[in-house]
């Protein structure tokens, strides 16, 4: 029975659409829309009576600090700007305490280095792969010429005879030691651009050089102070 009664053709129920004379309005509101607006409705009520219920209760000697470091604009309590709130000589030692900290990170990355040189075959220093033979006379040296030195002497070991295991950490030691290189020269350029900043931060006058001031072409700002006469 229930084939043959979804066999017969049945009228397809349609939502009921906004009446001719309401089409200025829009879309006819279904109840699942109302169902929104009606959540929203109600969480601002309750919002709005608990705020009533904290004014009607405040202590009105409390007072806290954020009373008077806050302002009204147009109906909303905006902080204190943080803009002004150290002082030059403040903002200059925070300054001097982090380029200390890239200084420290600097020197790390250095003695790290220089440990990762030592362990491994720097390939631009490396030793050239020869044997020198000092004959005691001319016919000692014509035999020597003579033979062939390959098969008589020990060459020492070549990349190709270590073990794989060998070869990866090898590898994986140039690996770090590059990576360690490049992080050592962002450091470097860090440090010197928080020391010129640092600089210009400091009393005394200064100019910035024009282009045609320059003795030689600089790819960054430079800068000229006044002479002064030290006390």
């Amino acid at each position: 029975m229930s084939s043959l009664r979804n066999a017969i053709p049945r009228r397809a129920h349609k939502e009921r659409a906004q009446p001719s004379s309401r089409k200025k309005f829009g879309l006819l509101e279904k109840h699942k829309d109302y169902v929104e607006r009606a959540k929203a409705f109600h969480k601002k009520e309750d919002t709005i009576r608990r705020l009533r219920e904290k004014a009607a209760n405040r202590n009105e000697d409390e007072f806290y600090f954020k009373m008077i470091k806050t302002k009204v604009v147009d109906g909303v309590h905006k902080p204190e700007s943080d803009a002004n709130k150290y002082t030059q000589e403040e903002l200059l030692l925070m300054k001097t305490q982090d380029i200390g900290y890239i200084l420290q990170k600097l020197q790390s990355e250095r003695k790290k280095i220089e440990k990762l040189n030592a362990t491994l075959h720097c390939t631009d220093n490396q030793r050239p792969n020869k044997h020198v033979f000092f004959a005691e006379d001319r016919e000692e040296a014509k035999e020597l010429q003579s033979q062939n030195l390959r098969r008589e002497v020990h060459l020492p070991l070549t990349s190709d005879d270590l073990p794989t295991n060998i070869k990866r950490k090898i590898a994986k030691s140039y690996k770090e030691l590059e990576a360690r290189k490049t992080r050592l020269s962002q450091l470097e350029k860090i440090y010197l651009d928080m020391s010129m900043q640092k600089e210009l931060k400091k009393k005394g006058k200064k100019r910035k050089l024009r282009e045609d001031e320059l003795v030689t072409p600089a790819p960054k700002s430079v800068y000229k102070w006044h002479a002064e006469r030290k006390r």
